[in-house]
């Protein structure tokens, strides 16, 4: 399974991104994807993340209310619509697949596929 993130960019406090995580190859073994986020000297941190199916939608507190994640079958893409965006928001911004095993779909170690990262700048 491939993975291509796009939609970062530099944006100022209050304004909106589209990521974008489009996935190929054998994408039918896996059930979840996700994003992620990582800040400088930080550790990488959940932000949200759906089932394929789309039954299910997963977000950390920090962004809930702000961010929509969502997912295009037919397209085999997810998508992270970011709103209010704010300077904490700021952070390379990773997808990422896993098949299915019984992990927290928070944990890093619940995927098996990593996209390449998008840095999302946010300016005050």
């Amino acid at each position: 399974v491939q993975l291509q993130a796009s939609g970062g960019g530099l944006v100022q406090a209050g304004g909106s991104l589209r990521l974008s995580c489009a996935a190929s190859g054998r994408t039918v073994s896996t059930n979840i994807v996700g994003w992620f986020r990582q800040a400088p000297g930080k550790e990488r941190e959940f932000v949200s993340a759906v089932t394929w199916d789309a039954g299910s939608a997963f977000y950390a507190d920090s962004v809930k209310g702000r961010f929509t994640i969502s997912g295009d079958n037919a397209k085999n893409t997810v998508y992270l619509q970011m709103n209010s965006l704010q300077p904490e928001d700021t952070a390379v911004y990773y997808c990422a697949a896993g098949r299915p095993r019984g992990l927290m779909w928070s944990h890093v170690s619940r995927y098996d596929y990593w996209g390449q990262g998008t840095q999302v700048t946010v300016s005050s």
